[in-house]
């Protein structure tokens, strides 16, 4: 069982009590293969450039990391247009999604969001 709520709207995942930006749904297949492998393989390559202390293929690593995170929807412009300002990484319940989080809050996440 995942601790992650969707909201109501599709625009965010809740994880541990606070909006994660979700990917663009309207992203074609192909590209979000692509943004979706690219940001694994940057995942890795950060992993193992911390592991190596090399600061050049940190940098490098988080370049394609942050690239992937924005071709998908993540982080960078967000991919709605109906004007609605972004709460990414905002606590749910400090935004407008609140009284939805109050009504689908379970115990568990209560506790990890303290």
């Amino acid at each position: 069982m995942t601790s992650e709520l969707t909201t109501p709207d599709g625009r965010y995942l809740v994880i541990q009590g606070r909006l994660w930006r979700a990917g663009n749904p309207s992203l074609p297949a192909q590209a979000k293969v692509k943004y979706m492998r690219d940001l694994l393989n940057g995942r890795r390559a950060l992993k193992q450039a911390k592991l190596a202390g090399d600061d050049e293929a940190i940098a490098a690593a988080r370049k394609l990391v942050a690239t992937a995170q924005v071709g998908l929807g993540e982080r960078g412009k967000v991919w709605w247009r109906d004007g609605a300002p972004d709460f990414n990484r905002t606590l749910a319940k400090n935004s407008p999604y609140a009284a939805w989080f109050a009504s689908v809050e379970s115990p568990q996440q209560t506790a990890r969001a303290a």
